[in-house]
């Protein structure tokens, strides 16, 4: 039992890690436009602007892009080593509650415009909430299976 929960606590941990690197440096090539935390131009992400534009708070983008995205790394980063595992998941579900609630106000939705071009009115059809709301799962899984410092001996 222990060595599945340790299997299953890497699993859940590299998952975090990897979405929330790609959400904020993006190491592929090519990554979408208006969707890469610390690489969209201010004004050009799509989350952080449709959110300030229907606010009315400009401080959403981009230095609210750029806190989440900070807290997204350290959690990232925590997530990594087993001792500050559960501390990481922790992190990552209070980011990750934030985002979930994003999405269920009227300012951001559950489906997230793929362009900032008011011509466009595709979306991205919830596929943005439906990760968040997964990542959220993961990371309160997390916190339950990771083993304590007294089971990791």
């Amino acid at each position: 039992m222990r060595l599945f929960r340790h299997i299953v606590s890497w699993a859940l941990a590299l998952f975090l890690i990897a979405m929330f690197v790609q959400a904020t440096i993006h190491p592929l090539p090519n990554p979408p436009e208006g969707m890469v935390k610390f690489f969209d131009p201010p004004g050009e992400n799509i989350v952080f602007q449709t959110i300030a534009a229907k606010s009315g708070i400009s401080l959403y983008e981009p230095a609210g892009r750029v806190v989440v995205g900070l807290l997204e790394l350290v959690a990232a980063l925590f997530l990594i080593l087993p001792m500050t595992r559960r501390f990481g998941a922790f992190m990552s579900a209070g980011v990750l509650g934030g985002a979930v609630a994003m999405h269920l106000s009227p300012w951001l939705g559950r489906e997230v415009p793929v362009s900032l071009d008011p011509q466009n009115t595709a979306t991205d059809g919830g596929m943005l909430f439906m990760l968040a709301i997964v990542m959220l799962v993961s990371s309160l899984l997390l916190m339950v299976v990771h083993p304590g410092s007294e089971e990791r001996n």
